[in-house]
């Protein structure tokens, strides 16, 4: 049996430091999503990342790692297996080792977001 709000609170817990410096989108129960300020060439704001409850599972965005892929190159067999597609991470249990390697991958891609000026 999973304990998917266990979950939340622990990405969200993740995540939520860098609201200070994003504009928050959604910041509720069973979700919490942020953009940057910077405008795309599609003149829509590029988007940092999330945490959202789904059915079964607790989906952890990071779109820096789809806009800059080497971000990932050290990335380990136990998370990277949590990967679904490009820049998604699915949790089902708490798992202190790979949370906190999400928590590190999370600082080194605000920190590349910020070293690119999109925040």
């Amino acid at each position: 049996m999973t304990d998917l709000p266990a979950v939340f609170t622990a990405l969200n817990q993740i995540m939520r430091p860098y609201a200070a410096h994003l504009v928050c989108l959604a910041d509720n129960d069973s979700e919490l999503s942020l953009e940057t300020s910077h405008i795309q060439k599609n003149k829509k704001p590029l988007w940092f990342g999330g945490v959202q409850v789904k059915k079964n599972y607790v989906s952890y965005h990071l779109m820096p790692v789809y806009v800059n892929p080497q971000l990932l190159a050290d990335l380990s067999p136990g998370l990277r297996k949590r990967m679904q597609g490009k820049s998604c991470f699915n949790f089902t249990a708490v798992d202190e080792t790979l949370l906190a390697e999400l928590a590190e991958l999370t600082a080194v891609a605000f920190q590349d977001y910020q070293r690119q000026g999109y925040v």
